[in-house]
């Protein structure tokens, strides 16, 4: 398998930031305001400390690049992306919907991804090539390409890029049903096939790096709203193909 001992260092320290984020949550946590008005706790950065030092140890030509400020250059054209806690306002207020997640990209592709939630008891990981799994159960995405019959996930309707379209009320109207779960849980239930479509207007590198390599793992396509195959545009859609027209209808008008 590509990449094996890489996506066993992923999950390993993915479920080992999630033990330390649960064992802080349990004794409290208060969150601060970084300046870019996303909240940010002791948690997060004890959990990225945890990851950074794992893959220092194991791999210390790669470069990192983590949420709360490890940014460190490889030297062999390889970077890890991480989120120690995707979903800190859910961590904060005890909604079981946040997650770990670690992503690997090599020569700007990525490559690796885990994603581990541990309130939901969710450990989804990929490896380019590999497949994509979810507690060792090999995951697809549906086949379903009504969006009559089809589970919108849709994070950030009070962002204000999404007042891209007086369409967009409709469009999300002819959805079976309209969920928005976080980001990370949405994209696992994506892979899995439980959802079909997931729409993020507004994100960064380390909430998408470990989720796009998942995704398209499992058979279904990720891009930017401006269709572009990366997770540096600050926003993404994804969804399984027989989805992808409507979703290109909406961002066309």
């Amino acid at each position: 398998m590509a990449f094996e001992q890489e996506i066993e260092l992923a999950k390993q320290l993915a479920r080992e930031a999630g033990e330390l984020a649960l064992a802080f949550q349990k004794r409290g946590v208060t969150a601060e305001t970084k300046s870019d008005e996303s909240p940010v706790t002791a948690a997060d950065r004890a959990c990225e400390k945890l990851i950074v030092e794992g893959i220092a140890r194991a791999f210390p030509d790669d470069g990192i690049l983590g949420e709360e400020g490890a940014n460190q250059k490889g030297r062999n054209g390889r970077k890890w992306i991480i989120d120690p806690i995707d979903g800190t306002r859910d961590y904060v207020r005890g909604i079981p919907l946040w997650a770990v997640l670690i992503g690997l990209e090599q020569d700007g592709q990525v490559v690796v991804g885990a994603a581990h939630s541990p309130q939901q008891q969710l450990l989804a990981w990929a490896g380019k090539g590999s497949g994509a799994w979810v507690n060792g159960v090999q995951a697809h995405v549906s086949t379903i390409s009504d969006p009559g019959q089809a589970v919108l996930s849709f994070n950030g309707f009070h962002k204000p890029s999404v007042i891209m379209t007086p369409r967009l009320l409709p469009w999300v109207q002819r959805f079976w049903a309209v969920r928005g779960l976080g980001g990370a849980v949405d994209a696992i239930f994506l892979a899995q096939g439980r959802t079909d479509v997931w729409m993020e207007p507004s994100a960064h590198p380390w909430d998408f790096a470990a989720l796009k390599i998942l995704i398209e793992e499992a058979g279904g396509r990720f891009a930017s709203l401006s269709g572009e195959n990366t997770i540096y545009g600050g926003d993404a859609y994804a969804c399984n193909p027989g989805l992808e027209p409507y979703i290109l209808e909406l961002l066309r008008t």
